[in-house]
């Protein structure tokens, strides 16, 4: 049980990481694209510290993680997109970030020996 625990935790900060990174450079590219105030600009900022910190809670190394993270924000940026700024993914879109997302799963939870 301890090894889906650990699964959903890292899976769960992937998620935040990713949230944190999309969403505080779509809070940037709103300031500097779409003229809202500097708030949203300084708000995005701080948010994309937090996402600099997120990934070191992963019980994985460094290149692991970050590797891992890509394919998890391929089919978060998509996924964001769709939901904030309309852009619906369309076919190829899913299916790339779906072969992206397996690829990263089996390079993160594949059972190694220890």
């Amino acid at each position: 049980m301890a090894d889906a625990v650990a699964v959903w935790r890292s899976l769960a900060l992937f998620l935040v990481a990713g949230v944190c990174e999309i969403g505080g450079g779509w809070l940037i590219w709103k300031w500097e694209r779409d003229g809202k105030p500097g708030l949203w600009g300084l708000v995005g900022a701080v948010v994309l510290i937090l996402y600099g910190i997120i990934p070191t809670l992963q019980a994985s190394h460094f290149g692991r993680v970050y590797a891992v993270y890509g394919g998890f924000f391929i089919v978060l940026a998509l996924a964001w997109g769709w939901l904030f700024d309309g852009s619906e993914p369309d076919a190829p879109d899913c299916i790339g970030a779906g072969i992206a997302l397996i690829g990263v799963c089996v390079m993160m939870y594949w059972p190694r020996p220890t």
